[in-house]
C-alpha cells in the first residue's frame, strides 16, 4: 500500500523496532496518550516528548495535521509503517492512527536514541 501523502520522511527499518518499543515500555512505566484527538492535543500543549504517527491511515486526513503542528511546535515525531503494530505496541486490541508519548518511563533512553536518529534523518534539523 502506497504511504500517505503525510508522512514527510521515510522512517530507517532499524528504528520501527525502537519506537514500538519505546512506546510498550512508555505505557507500561510512563504516561502514554493514544489516538489522534490525544495526540493532537499533547503536542498543542507542548507535553509531548514523542509523536508516533502510522502511515497505513485511511483516510489519511485523519492524522495529516500531525506532522505540520509538530513542526510548528518543534515537537518530535516518527512514522510507523503500521496502525496494527502500533495499537499492539500500546497494548490495546484496536488500531491507532497516531500515539503520544508524555512521559517516557523506563524507556527515556530509547525516546532519546529514536529523537536523536530521526533528526538525522530529517536532515539534522534537530528538535528542541
Amino acid at each position: 500500500m502506497a504511504k500517505g501523502y503525510y508522512v514527510k520522511f521515510e522512517t530507517p527499518a532499524d528504528l520501527v523496532n525502537p519506537i514500538l518499543e519505546a512506546l510498550r515500555v512508555a505505557s507500561q512505566s510512563g504516561k502514554v496518550r493514544k489516538g489522534t484527538n490525544e495526540a493532537t492535543k499533547a503536542i498543542e500543549r507542548g507535553i509531548s516528548k514523542l509523536i508516533v504517527i502510522a502511515e497505513d491511515v485511511e483516510p489519511p486526513e485523519v492524522v495529516a495535521h500531525l506532522p505540520i503542528i509538530c513542526d510548528e511546535q518543534g515537537a518530535a515525531y516518527a512514522f510507523v509503517p503500521s496502525k496494527q503494530e502500533l495499537g499492539k505496541a500500546l497494548g490495546i486490541d484496536v488500531t491507532s492512527a497516531a500515539a503520544a508519548i508524555l512521559d517516557s518511563g523506563d524507556a527515556q533512553h530509547i525516546v532519546d536514541q529514536v529523537i536523536e536518529a530521526i533528526s538525522k534523518v530529517k536532515g539534522g534539523k534537530s528538535d528542541k
